[in-house]
């Protein structure tokens, strides 16, 4: 299995610090508002490197974070005038339902920033300890960027030639010793949410959040830090200079980075009105299809999402599906039982569409070239299989169609439609809870409905409910 490293510009053979077990950690959102499809796009590449890590054997301790202290919170919370807390805690539950309905699967351990402050100290403290970062007059905690030697070597960019315009280069400060230094520790401000520490009270920097939740869930040395290509530099860059100083050991070994999303061929943004959430696409589209647009390209290829794009994603899915269903049909219909000698031939030839499969996902996880492979299978199963063949020749296709689809996250299998009765039975159950004060109840009530295309809508009249597409 190889992987494209950003660190040496190279695929690299995977070889895990630990055999048999692989410690990853993928940078996850800041929780100020429903996550969009750029934040989905590193969501549903890594879950799938992860399910192939798994599929061949590897245990795959995954760590994934929430940001829920950010400058961006705070100003939604100020807006709304309610405690940031109540912002990150709605949308973290948001985000949870989006990635559900994507089938990402749940991470081994998702930290959130504000419940790890405690580590953040600590490496902030050993930083200090050890000269690599010293405390300005008001408080601030800053890193003294040019102690460490190895600085730029993930985004090879030189500190001579660094270009002005990043958020963290840009901070400024009378005590600042270096325009380069970044904030580790800053001060609070009136309203802001803050916590103790031996420097002053405030909150952290956004880079140490993530070197003390990797060090605190997955060791001092990790075997894989993920993310898109946006946070290469500042963000990468500066974690991997505040862990390897604090810690003195190599932080990541390898460093897997997603391309960029595009709408249209355009930059998405609120301004130009192309600014998509999950929930937004959900509404016209099975979030099945997301997630196979989302596979089409190879990771690191920048993606271009249109609506196009997206219909040839939903006919793509459609065959797909469409073939699995007529297997489960033919495997009821059928008279035969055991397989019979050109049944075992042809089951011979299908193991050849695994190998290739495999032998795509073992390129730095070309999940293009593995869509290919199951289209092929689906041409082969459509051409090799009728009412005549055997139910275990036809199961065992089943199988393999499954078996490969799931490794990418995608279901096969059509969950029935729900009656407009059964609907409202859920709505009533739902009110019950609610006014027995069951949320827990009244929201998976809520989730479930939404997962299988029922859009609730609590107004003053009642409950309305509508379908999505």
């Amino acid at each position: 299995m190889k992987i494209y490293n950003t660190l040496t510009k190279k695929k690299e053979e995977f070889v895990p610090l630990e055999k048999g077990k692989v410690k990853m950690y993928v940078c996850g959102p800041t929780v100020y508002n429903l996550i969009h499809i750029g934040n989905a796009r590193p969501m549903i590449v890594f879950d799938t490197i992860r399910r192939y890590m798994e599929y061949k054997g590897l245990e795959v301790n995954y760590v994934s974070n929430f940001t829920d202290v950010d400058d961006k919170i705070i100003k939604a919370a100020k807006e709304e005038g309610i405690d940031a807390s109540t912002i990150s805690e709605r949308y973290i539950l948001e985000c949870k339902k989006d990635m559900a309905s994507l089938n990402i699967k749940e991470a081994t351990v998702h930290p959130k920033a504000t419940e790890e402050i405690d580590s953040m100290l600590a490496i902030i403290q050993d930083l200090m300890d050890k000269d690599y970062a010293y405390k300005a007059q008001d408080g601030t905690v800053y890193f003294r960027v040019k102690k460490f030697q190895d600085y730029g070597k993930l985004s090879h960019k030189k500190l001579d030639d660094l270009e002005a315009g990043h958020r963290e280069m840009k901070v400024t400060g009378d005590d600042k010793e270096d325009s380069f230094d970044f904030v580790l520790w800053k001060p609070k401000k009136e309203g802001e949410p803050f916590w103790h520490s031996p420097w002053c009270d405030g909150r952290p920097g956004w880079h140490i959040e993530c070197s003390a939740m990797s060090r605190k869930y997955l060791g001092e040395e990790i075997d894989i830090h993920a993310g898109g290509e946006d946070l290469i530099f500042p963000h990468h860059e500066n974690e991997i200079a505040q862990s390897e100083g604090a810690n003195g050991k190599t932080f990541a070994k390898y460093w897997m980075h997603n391309g960029f999303l595009n709408i249209d061929n355009k930059k998405m943004s609120k301004s130009l009105g192309n600014f998509f959430t999950v929930r937004d696409v959900n509404q016209k589209y099975d979030p099945q299809v997301l997630r196979f647009f989302m596979l089409s390209a190879h990771y690191r290829s920048p993606l271009n999402f249109s609506e196009d794009l997206m219909e040839a994603a939903k006919n793509g899915l459609s065959r797909i599906v469409s073939s699995v269903e007529n297997l489960r049909y033919l495997s009821e219909i059928t008279v035969k039982w055991e397989m019979s000698e050109d049944e075992k031939k042809l089951m011979d030839e299908v193991k050849r569409f695994r190998l290739k499969f495999e032998e795509a996902m073992d390129d730095d996880f070309n999940t293009a070239d593995a869509v290919s492979v199951i289209f092929e299978l689906v041409k082969f199963i459509n051409i090799h299989t009728s009412k005549e063949n055997s139910r275990q020749y036809i199961d065992e296709l089943v199988n393999e169609m499954e078996e490969l689809t799931q490794i990418l996250g995608i279901i096969t299998k059509r969950e029935k439609e729900l009656l407009d009765q059964d609907i409202e039975d859920l709505i009533n159950e739902r009110q019950v809870a609610r006014k027995e004060k069951n949320f827990q109840r009244a929201d998976e009530i809520r989730e479930e409905l939404s997962k299988k295309g029922i859009l609730l809508e609590d107004t003053r009249e009642g409950v309305k409910w509508k379908r999505i597409d």
